[in-house]
C-alpha cells in the first residue's frame, strides 16, 4: 500500500515564491530521507505532509486519504491516529519526569495512555532507567530517543523526523539513526526524515534530493 503520495504539490509563503516539490510515492513501511540545503523547503513538505501546512496547489494522499478533502478539525485527528512527528527541538516539559511526560502527550491527543506499551517502548528505546528522570538532566541523545518513543505513543502508521539529528554530535547521530531505523523495521512504521545532515546519507537506501 503507498502511505505517502503527493502530486503537483506546491506551497506559497506570503511575500516569498512558491516552492514546488517533486512527486513523492512512498510505500508502506518503507523509510526514506528528505535531503536538501537549509531553505529548500524540506520542512514546508513534512508539515504539508503531516497536515499542518495547507497545499498551495496539488495532491497530498495519506494512509489511503486525501488530505485536501478534510476540515481542520478532522486534520487535526487524522494526524493524532496516523502519524507521529520527531522535531529538531524536544519539547518536553522540565516540571514533569519523561515518564509523566509522555502520559501527558498522549492524553493530551484525546487518547488514553496505554502503559503497557509505553514501557515496552522504553524498552526497545533502552530509555527504561531514565523514565524518572526530568528532562533538564538528560543529555541531547536520551532526549532523541524519548522523542521517538512520544511519536510512537499513540501507535501512528507513519513517523515523520525534521533535522532530528542537529544537535547530536557524531556518535549520537550514529547510534539515534540506528535507533530509529531499527525501531520502525520492528513497529512496521513509514519512516520519513527531513535533514541537510550528511552524516544519515549512507544509512538510508531512498533519498528524495531537493534543491
Amino acid at each position: 500500500m503507498v502511505h505517502i503520495k503527493t502530486e503537483n504539490l506546491s506551497y506559497k509563503y506570503p511575500t516569498e515564491e512558491s516552492i514546488n516539490f517533486p512527486d513523492i510515492k512512498i510505500e508502506e513501511t518503507e523509510s526514506w530521507l528528505l535531503a536538501g540545503n537549509s531553505g529548500s523547503g524540506k520542512s514546508t513538505l513534512l508539515h504539508l505532509i503531516a497536515g499542518i501546512l495547507t497545499p498551495t496547489k496539488g495532491a497530498l494522499t495519506i494512509a489511503n486519504t486525501l488530505l485536501n478533502d478534510l476540515k481542520p478539525t478532522e486534520l487535526d485527528s487524522f494526524r493524532a491516529r496516523n502519524i507521529g512527528m520527531i522535531f529538531q527541538k524536544t519539547y518536553f516539559i522540565d516540571a514533569l519526569s519523561m515518564y509523566k511526560n509522555l502520559l501527558y502527550f498522549a492524553e493530551l491527543s484525546g487518547n488514553k495512555a496505554d502503559k503497557e506499551f509505553m514501557n515496552k517502548l522504553f524498552n526497545d528505546l533502552g530509555i527504561t532507567n531514565l523514565s524518572h528522570k526530568k528532562p533538564t538532566t538528560l543529555s541531547s541523545g536520551e532526549l532523541q530517543r524519548f522523542s521517538i518513543a512520544r511519536a510512537m505513543i499513540n501507535r501512528p502508521g507513519i513517523i515523520l523526523a525534521d533535522e532530528p539529528t542537529f544537535s547530536l554530535d557524531d556518535d549520537n547521530c550514529k547510534r539515534f539513526t540506528e535507533i530509529i531505523l531499527g525501531i520502525c523495521k520492528s513497529y512496521n512504521l513509514t519512516l520519513l526524515v527531513a535533514t541537510h545532515d550528511a552524516r544519515l546519507k549512507k544509512d538510508f537506501v531512498n533519498t528524495i534530493q531537493l534543491k
